[in-house]
C-alpha cells in the first residue's frame, strides 16, 4: 500500500505535494486549504493537516505563496527561496487574478529598517488589493435589493 506521506514521486514532490499543487494549479486563482481538501478528498486525502502540510511544504520550496489576505494559496510565478525576499502579491479584489512581483531594491530597504529597529527579517509578503486591467474595464459590481 503507498503511504501518501512520505512516497515521492518525479520532481522530488511527495504524493500529497503534487496532488496539493495540482488542485492549486487548476483552480488558476487563490484557493483555501478547505477547497484544496475537498477536490482532493475522492483522491485519499482526508483530513486539513494533510493538506497543511503539502502547502507549508511547497512554501518553503519556494513553489507556492500564501496570500495573507484571504487565507488561500497561489502557485509561484517562479520558483525562488521565500526566506528573506519579498515578495509583493498584487491581488485583484474582483476575480482573484495574482500577480507576482520581486524588488531587491525594497528587499534592501525594509532589511535594513528592520534591523534599525532591532528586528531579524525572515519572510516578508507585501499584498497590494488591486483591480485587474480586465476587471477595470468593466461596469462597477451592483447590489440591487429586490423590490418590496
Amino acid at each position: 500500500m503507498l503511504d501518501l506521506n512520505t512516497s515521492t514521486i518525479p520532481g522530488g514532490l511527495t504524493k500529497n505535494q503534487a496532488l496539493v499543487l495540482e488542485i492549486i494549479d487548476k483552480a488558476g486563482k487563490p484557493i483555501g486549504a478547505y477547497e484544496i481538501l475537498g477536490e482532493l478528498q475522492p483522491r485519499g486525502i482526508r483530513s486539513p493537516v494533510q493538506v497543511y502540510r503539502a502547502v507549508n511544504s511547497l512554501i518553503q520550496c519556494g513553489i507556492v505563496h500564501k496570500v495573507e489576505s484571504i487565507n488561500a494559496f497561489v502557485r509561484c510565478t517562479d520558483v525562488h527561496p521565500h526566506r528573506g525576499h519579498t515578495t509583493i502579491l498584487a491581488v485583484c479584489d474582483r476575480c482573484g487574478t495574482v500577480v507576482e512581483h520581486h524588488d531587491e531594491t525594497v528587499d534592501h530597504r525594509l532589511v535594513a529598517w528592520a534591523r534599525q529597529e532591532g528586528f531579524q527579517v525572515d519572510t516578508v509578503a507585501i499584498e497590494l488589493k488591486v483591480r485587474c486591467a480586465t476587471c477595470s474595464a468593466l461596469p462597477p459590481a451592483t447590489t440591487s435589493m429586490p423590490a418590496s
